[in-house]
């Protein structure tokens, strides 16, 4: 399916194409272009696109957007290649008939994003944002590949500054936004947790009046993320377990009961811990707010399965020992450490309290002045665990803070963390990954996973 030509690009961008040219995809990074793609040369801190242009169009690329100066004979050549990738996704929001979900929050973006592409999948052709495809460059990415046909896009957006969901919003234009919560994350940007929250709400400025917001209702910041949105004219549907909430959970066993905007469902999440029956309910709240069967959408979400470094759950055999791996590596916050604790602990009981709780946590980033307090303070949330290992000089602290019993081992980098870890292993083992993305854990889960034999986890 032809998703740009040259025509078409050059209207939307304002740029001058060279040749005639079809492109079913846009692609960045030239190491992943396939046969037909528009190679889009970004300018970075650390690379500059227009010098892989040879390799991209030597691996079948349709043509490239580059630069003016830039000599290619099937090109189409712009002033800036990031405003025009941009423009593209314009475009594409404009040309659209499908309905758009923008979901941002402090954590659990992307399980919520992952929720709703099954949920709305229930209904028609759905599109989502590809891995953490959020920012500035990879948001109108995401939106520049659409597919035409698309009946439902959901949209993550991240930030770690003000102003940044404001330009991203711009670009999603959503028919219903999702806020998850609101936590110290990214804390080293801003003053105030209420600075986070009021950073977050900018998702609201590119809704139309009478779209719909839809809240946690349990955050501490409900009320001034509530008040942002109808200052913008928008409604809110609460989310939460109060009786006065638009949507709640009655109870939350092996199977959830809810109630969405009056109508009672039942339904099973095959994703343990409490915030994933909560990030359920926002994404129900939105499959409502689209005037969609909510039924529907609760029967889809029993095949759901956490991304991997998103909580992912697999039973692992490792040298002879099966072990039960909790993948949860890609990033990490306080909030998100103690949701990761409390699933742990769940699969720990469900799986008959058998075997050892153990814990190898890397460092939390982005704390700013917190940070070391903020580390030490996890202690008190692992006093369930048997054995935590850790990683990095701000996890040093949780380190020192652990009672003896529960010291396994502290590197100064994940690669270390593996033959220590492997030497402590049992059998029954529940063994949780955590950390922030530039701790590396996520390699320490990869190696684990790829060492051993590994199936998925019945939950």
């Amino acid at each position: 399916m032809t998703l740009w030509d040259n025509d078409t690009a050059a209207l939307a961008t304002g740029g001058t194409t060279r040749g005639k040219w079809q492109a079913a995809r846009v692609e960045i990074d030239s190491r992943r272009v396939q046969p037909g793609d528009l190679f889009v040369a970004i300018k970075g801190d650390n690379h500059d696109g227009h010098a892989f242009v040879a390799d991209a169009l030597a691996k079948g690329a349709a043509a490239a957007m580059v630069h003016k100066a830039q000599p290619q004979p099937q090109a189409l050549l712009v002033d800036d290649t990031l405003k025009s990738l941009q423009k593209l996704a314009h475009a594409a929001r404009a040309r659209t008939q499908a309905k758009v979900v923008g979901v941002t929050g402090s954590v659990g973006k992307t399980g919520t994003k992952e929720m709703l592409r099954v949920a709305l999948a229930a209904h028609g052709k759905t599109y989502a944002t590809s891995g953490n495809y959020n920012n500035h460059i990879g948001l109108p990415l995401s939106i520049a590949n659409m597919p035409l046909d698309t009946r439902y896009a959901v949209f993550e957006m991240g930030m770690n500054h003000a102003g940044e969901i404001s330009h991203l919003t711009a670009l999603a234009k959503p028919d219903v936004s999702i806020i998850t919560t609101i936590e110290a994350v990214h804390s080293e940007f801003f003053p105030s947790v209420e600075a986070i929250a009021d950073a977050k709400a900018e998702i609201f400025e590119s809704m139309k009046a009478g779209s719909i917001a839809v809240l946690n209702h349990h955050n501490a910041h409900y009320a001034r993320l509530e008040k942002a949105a109808k200052a913008k004219g928008l409604k809110v549907l609460s989310v939460g377990r109060d009786a006065g909430c638009d949507c709640r959970v009655i109870s939350a066993a092996e199977h959830i009961t809810a109630d969405i905007v009056g109508k009672k469902i039942t339904y099973h999440l095959p994703a343990l811990g409490a915030h994933m029956v909560a990030n359920s309910l926002l994404v129900l709240a939105a499959v409502h707010a689209l005037g969609l069967d909510v039924q529907r959408s609760a029967d889809a979400l029993s095949t759901f399965e956490e991304p991997a470094g998103r909580g992912l759950v697999r039973n692992v055999v490792i040298d002879d020992m099966a072990v039960t791996l909790i993948d949860d590596s890609y990033n990490a916050s306080p909030a998100s450490m103690r949701a990761a604790f409390a699933k742990t602990e769940e699969l720990w009981a469900r799986s008959g309290s058998k075997g050892r709780k153990v814990a190898v946590l890397g460092d939390m980033l982005e704390l700013g002045k917190d940070s070391e307090r903020s580390h030490s303070e996890l202690a008190a949330a692992l006093s369930g665990f048997d054995r935590v290992f850790t990683s990095g000089a701000l996890m040093q602290h949780l380190h020192q803070s652990l009672p003896a019993s529960q010291r396994a081992f502290h590197a100064t980098g994940a690669e270390a963390l593996l033959p220590e870890l492997k030497k402590a292993l049992l059998p029954g083992d529940i063994i949780l990954i955590k950390g922030s993305h530039g701790s590396k854990m996520h390699m320490l889960a990869k190696a684990l996973l790829s060492g051993g034999v590994a199936q998925k986890h019945a939950v």
